[in-house]
Parts: structure tokens; sequence; C-alpha cells
């Protein structure tokens, strides 16, 4: 097929979009898909064909006053695919906002819809639904930090006493941990949430799992969505932040997790009704926090965009689960596809 691959984005978590789409590209051009490139500049540019292809390998930043919107060349370029697959995370491409405009455009594209990318991004409002479904979380409370004055007029010892010691701050709209910090005493509390409130005004705080073992599911489908083995992530840091996920050697990840057959089970069971309760589509990775003594379960987070790195958890469980990552894209573009063509025989006039 003729597959749009749009990467980049303005969001913290550019350059691993970056790092993403060039393994996808490298993957389908291989299965002899016709890759056409797009890409956003961190300040917001759209590029196509080799000026995209030049922020792909890292070259030079376009200048901060392009455009904010596909100029015509995108717009041409757009109408001539097959399908698109966005491989952008973080706000601003995994949060319903390129998704809204390719349903606008009236294509067919990889991953979840407009509700289902919004819902899953942010936190603060995915955790009820997820309460609704069923799904164990941990305690939490979500501050709304508009200013500086709002996060000094926060009580540490209010918000210690209800979720108690130690805490993690994180703001409610991002990924790849961007933002995030573990809180052991009281007077880490402001300058974390200071820190949260730089990438989004709604932040979360969320009481601790100590030493928690961190597992991630990968789930793949439309309507019957399947769930793979679970993984394990054994970060070299504190927790796992972006530098273990993207620069630190130490983090190991097991493939497939340690784990008895009844936690596989609960695991995949959790993350299909997690997949479900947020209206997603495609594809969907759900991170998992076990407490190691008694074994509880609290589902973390669900990224609906999750990495394709050559690291990368996501594509990594299906292989392990049997589906190897070229079956893997082509399965992607086929569900695309598959939701396009279903919604296009819905009436849209009286």
């Amino acid at each position: 097929m003729k597959v749009a691959l749009i990467y980049g984005g303005r969001s913290s978590e550019h350059e691993v979009s970056l790092r993403s789409a060039a393994s996808v590209r490298t993957t389908l051009a291989k299965a002899g898909h016709d890759i056409v490139d797009m890409a956003i500049s961190a300040e917001g540019r759209w590029l196509t064909g080799p000026d995209a292809r030049t922020l792909l390998a890292a070259g030079p930043a376009p200048p901060p006053d392009g455009l904010h919107l596909p100029d015509r060349d995108t717009r041409t370029a757009l109408a001539e695919v097959e399908v698109v697959f966005p491989v952008l995370h973080g706000p601003h491409g995994e949060d319903g906002t390129v998704q809204g405009l390719l349903e606008l455009a009236g294509l067919p594209y990889v991953g979840s819809g407009v509700l289902g990318s919004a819902l899953a991004m942010d936190k603060a409002v995915a955790r009820p639904l997820l309460q609704a479904a069923g799904l164990p979380l941990v305690a939490h409370r979500t501050l709304r930090l508009d200013t500086a004055e709002d996060v000094a007029h926060q009580d540490p010892d209010a918000l210690a006493a209800d979720l108690g010691l130690p805490l993690f701050v994180k703001p409610s709209n991002m990924g790849s941990s961007v933002g995030v910090s573990r809180v052991d005493e009281l007077t880490g509390l402001i300058p974390a949430l200071h820190h949260a409130r730089q990438f989004d005004n709604k932040v979360l705080v969320e009481t601790a799992v100590l030493n928690a073992r961190e597992l991630e599911v990968s789930v793949l489908g439309d309507r019957n969505p399947k769930a793979s083995l679970p993984g394990e992530i054994r970060p070299g840091n504190d927790f796992y932040d972006y530098a273990a996920k993207y620069a630190d050697a130490g983090s190991e990840l097991l493939v497939p997790a340690p784990v008895p057959d009844e936690m596989t089970v609960a695991l995949q069971a959790m993350s299909i009704r997690a997949f479900k309760a947020l209206d997603c589509c495609g594809m969907a990775r759900v991170d998992f926090l076990v407490d190691p003594i008694d074994h509880t379960i609290h589902l973390n987070e669900v990224n609906t965009i999750p990495g394709f790195t050559s690291i990368s958890m996501y594509p990594k469980m299906w292989e392990a689960s049997g589906l190897s990552y070229p079956d893997l894209l082509n399965r992607l573009l086929d569900i695309a596809v598959t939701r396009h063509q279903r919604k296009q025989r819905l009436k849209t006039t009286l």
C-alpha cells in the first residue's frame, strides 16, 4: 500500500518519535510498501519528501516561523495515500489532534480514533473510566495548576496524609515519563509540582507502590482485541524515567516476563478491558505496577501510540507471542483500512 508515515511533532517526545519512525519506515519499505514521508518539526512545521527524511536523519531544524497546518504539498501528498501511520508520541499527535485532522480528511489511519486517543492521553480523565470498568488503580489526586501561585497554595502535609509517602507526581497529558518525579520527602513535593506543571496544567499525584515490578502488555485489534504475553522492565534508575527508557543501558527488559501463568492471564484480561474502556483501536500498550510482596496488580496507564524503536516493548512482546515485527505492522495497516471502511458505511446525512 501507499503509506503516509507521520513523525516528529511539537512534543517533548519529538526525538523518540523520530527513532520509532526510522524503525517503522525501514520495515514497511522492506515489506514492499510505498512510503510517503511526512514530518512535523519541533516548531510545528509540516515537511514532506526529502525535507521530512532530513528531519528523520536528525538534520538541522527548520525555522520556527513555519506553518502549523499542512501546506499545499502536504495536502497533495495525503490525498494520494491509502493509509496513514502516525508515529507521534505525546501531545499534538497521540492525543487525538492529528487523528481529528485525518478524520476531516477522510483518511484511514493506524491507531485509536479521536476519542480513544484523547482519553488515554489524559491520565486524569482516564482514571474514572478505568475505575468504572473495575480496574485496580493506585490512590491518586488531580490538581489544576495554572500558575505558580496555584502550586504555592498546595498543602504538602494534607497530600501526604491523604496519599502517604513516597508519591509520584506527573503531568496528566504526557508520555515517556516526561515531567515525572518521585517524592520521598515532603520538601520535594512543591518542586515536583513545579516541574510537572511545565508540561501540563493538570498534574496527577499518586501513591507509590514501593519496589513495584513494572509489567506491560501489548494489545492489538479492533472489535475483538488480543493481548500479548507480558514483559517486565527492571529500570536502571529509581523508576523507569525518560533516561532509563532511552539512554540508560542499565535497564533490563524481560520478554516474556517471569510471572506465573495465572498472573499472565489476569494481566491480559485487564489489558483488554482497559483497551475497551477507553475506546481504543489498533494498538495500545498497557502498563502495570505489581506489589512485590502481596502481588497486588495496579493498572498504571494506557499508551495508544507505543514506542516502535529497536528496544521498544510493544513489538518485542508481540514477537515473543509469535507475531513478527513486519507482520505486526501489516496487521495494523489492515485494521486501519477495515475500520475506515466500516465507518464509511455510516450515514452522514438524513
